[in-house]
């Protein structure tokens, strides 16, 4: 069995668990995804939506050509327990999760911009009394003569968000094979439409 999928975030609605209660879940459309490539160290490669083969360089319409599938638009490796289960073609599909089960969502924040180091960092600020000119600056940054320059990793303002973040524990509220539609309890990581990979812990 493969321990993941590739996944498109649709948005998040509210729904009722069994005891009544409101709960935040995020919808995520997952899959199916094609079989591409069995690799070594027991992973696989999985596809993820069809592209238009204009847009596909002449080297990786050959890996699918070889591979016998459509092109994808994404790829991305998964782990998987039995090599020997798989088979290069197969489709995955959203029932290898199970309702309750935790696992590690993985995708790219929303990019945000420059920002300073209030927003970025969750700097205090400084005064916000009459005469301060220390509102929300960084402060020192450093030493004078020596070392005389700014150490590396000092936290300062620039580019917020669009990186990569992994949600390390989300539960799976629901699953729809029907769908192919994964509810995952709480928000995760991305803005609506982008992709993101589920794997199993």
């Amino acid at each position: 069995m493969v321990r993941g999928m590739i996944g498109r975030k649709i948005g998040m609605i509210q729904m009722f668990d069994e005891l009544g209660r409101a709960v935040g879940v995020t919808v995520v459309q997952a899959g199916p995804c094609t079989v591409i490539e069995k690799k070594k160290d027991a992973k696989v490669q999985l596809g993820f939506e069809e592209a238009k083969e204009s847009r596909l360089t002449r080297p990786v319409l050959g890996q699918y050509k070889k591979a016998g599938v459509a092109p994808c638009r994404v790829l991305r490796e998964f782990h998987m327990d039995d090599p020997e289960a798989v088979e290069v073609g197969q489709e995955i599909r959203v029932d290898i999760f199970a309702p309750g089960e935790q696992v590690k969502v993985v995708g790219t924040s929303k990019g945000k911009g420059f920002a300073g180091v209030i927003k970025r960092h969750k700097f205090g600020g400084g005064k916000a009394t009459h005469g301060s000119r220390s509102h929300r600056i960084p402060g020192s940054v450093g030493q004078c003569a020596y070392p005389s320059r700014v150490f590396k990793g000092k936290k300062l303002p620039g580019r917020l968000g669009g990186v990569r973040v992994t949600a390390p524990s989300v539960t799976v509220f629901e699953v729809r094979p029907d769908e192919n539609l994964v509810l995952l309890k709480g928000p995760v990581p991305g803005s609506r439409g982008g992709i993101v990979l589920i794997r199993k812990k």
